[in-house]
């Protein structure tokens, strides 16, 4: 519960001791007073990472439609310089 505090207070959200308790619930289920790794994971690769993951495939299609160009690029003189 501490660790838990102290992060939260270090990324600007202090939560109150009953705040913690019940985030803590939500995130195992009520089955324990502690946040196991696979908690964590399912957390942080939730509904928000399916999201992000669509968020991703569109800008990877975006950028496909502007092809970077390959190769080596073209000589320039020094009056093409801005």
């Amino acid at each position: 519960l501490m660790s838990v505090k102290r992060m939260m207070e270090k990324m600007g959200v202090p939560k109150t001791h009953l705040e913690l308790k019940k985030m803590i619930s939500e995130v195992t289920g009520g089955v324990s007073e502690t946040i196991s790794y696979q908690d964590f994971v399912n957390v942080m690769l939730g509904k928000r990472s399916a999201v992000l993951k669509l968020v991703m495939m569109f800008e990877g299609k975006a950028n496909e439609s502007n092809p970077k160009p390959s190769g080596p690029p073209p000589e320039r003189d020094i009056a093409s310089l801005p």
